[in-house]
Formats: C-alpha cells, structure tokens, sequence
C-alpha cells in the first residue's frame, strides 16, 4: 500500500515528464494570464510587471543569449534571428519542472516575458530568474543604469 506522501511524490515526477507542447509563437507581448506563473516587462499589472530592461546602444540579442545561458537549467529552445526573438528553456533542478523565458528585443528595449509551463506553484522562480538575468546583464555593463 502506498503512503499518500509516495503518491503526492510519483505523480509531480510524472507530470514534470510530461510538460505539454512547446510553445513557439513569440508571446513576449501577450499579457500573463491572472492564474499562471508568468512575470513580463509588457504586461502593466502590479502582480506580474517587470521593470523594463534598456539595454545599451551595440548590445545584440545574441550577447544577451550568451549571459542567460550562465543561468541554471537554461538551454535555446527557439530562435528567430529576424524579429530578434529567442525562447530558452529553463529548468528546474529537482522536478524537472520547465518554463519558457522569452527575449526579444526591440531597438534599445530588452522584452522579457518568464513563465510557468506547469499548473504548480512556482514560488517566484520565474521573477528571481528575470531578476538574476538583470543583475547579470547590468554587472556586464549591458545595461543602462537609471
């Protein structure tokens, strides 16, 4: 007989198996929907809003890619070098849980758009990443300083 600890246990590793299809379409400025986990520099609502990411004049979408590939669980998962627009996968390290963090830039604007493919809780992971991605881009001079 299984504990319910053991069940609770073997169904999140089977979901985090089975992620759902990945999405491709540039959702960079779709607002997150009110019941994800999903943070955007696009989206205006207090709960979900980022600060905007200004980058400096010369920095390219693939030096940016090349800082985002230093975070943990990160790997390219799409790129469309045309609109400057890059998808990256990220993660998790116990769960395997996996969220879409998505890049394009728009003249000097990084838009940023993080979030869950899972129903579960997050826990700020996608807006710790984000902010860990700026703190990397600004410590490599990549961005303005207010």
């Amino acid at each position: 007989m299984f504990k319910p600890v053991t069940l609770i246990v073997i169904t999140g590793l089977l979901s985090a198996c089975s992620q759902g299809i990945e999405p491709t379409n540039d959702r960079t400025t779709k607002p997150c929907r009110a019941d994800t986990h999903c943070v955007s520099t696009a989206d205006s609502s207090e709960k979900v809003h980022l600060a905007p990411f200004i980058l400096r004049p010369g920095v390219t979408l693939e030096q940016v890619e090349r800082v985002v590939l230093t975070l943990p669980g990160t790997r390219i998962a799409d790129r469309n070098k045309d609109s400057d627009y890059v998808r990256i996968e990220c993660t998790s390290k116990i769960l395997r849980f996996v969220d879409d963090l998505e890049l394009r830039l728009s003249d000097f604007q990084l838009i940023v758009r993080s979030q869950s493919r899972s129903e579960y809780p997050d826990f700020g992971s996608n807006r710790r990443r984000v902010e860990e991605l700026r703190e990397k881009l600004s410590l490599g001079g990549m961005l303005e300083t207010p």
